[in-house]
């Protein structure tokens, strides 16, 4: 029943409705690309943290998560750069139905 009730918004979803819901998406990806970059430099620190330390167990194990992170942070963007592309395609072809009427 729920998935019925899904495909019904979908398809009656207007395009103003969409464009928001993209614009919404898009921000949602940005924070998190920020928690990402946020995660990286807590790292970073510990990285150089373990510098004056000197534990193997974080010297073997960092530099792996380290990257595991930072491939993620670029597939996010990438992500972002292209649902934004999608965005902007549906905003143009739709500029029909997008337009306010005129008030009169």
């Amino acid at each position: 029943m729920a998935w019925c009730l899904f495909i019904f918004k979908k398809i009656f979803m207007d395009p103003k409705q969409q464009l928001a819901l993209m614009d919404k998406i898009i921000r949602e990806l940005d924070d998190l690309k920020n928690s990402q970059t946020s995660v990286l430099k807590k790292i970073a620190q510990i990285e150089a943290d373990n510098i004056n330390l000197g534990s193997d167990v974080l010297s073997d194990g960092l530099p792996n998560v380290h990257e595991e992170v930072d491939d993620c942070l670029q597939k996010v963007s990438e992500l972002q750069e292209k649902f934004t592309e999608y965005r902007n395609k549906y905003e143009n072809d739709n500029q029909s139905a997008l337009i306010e009427p005129a008030s009169k």
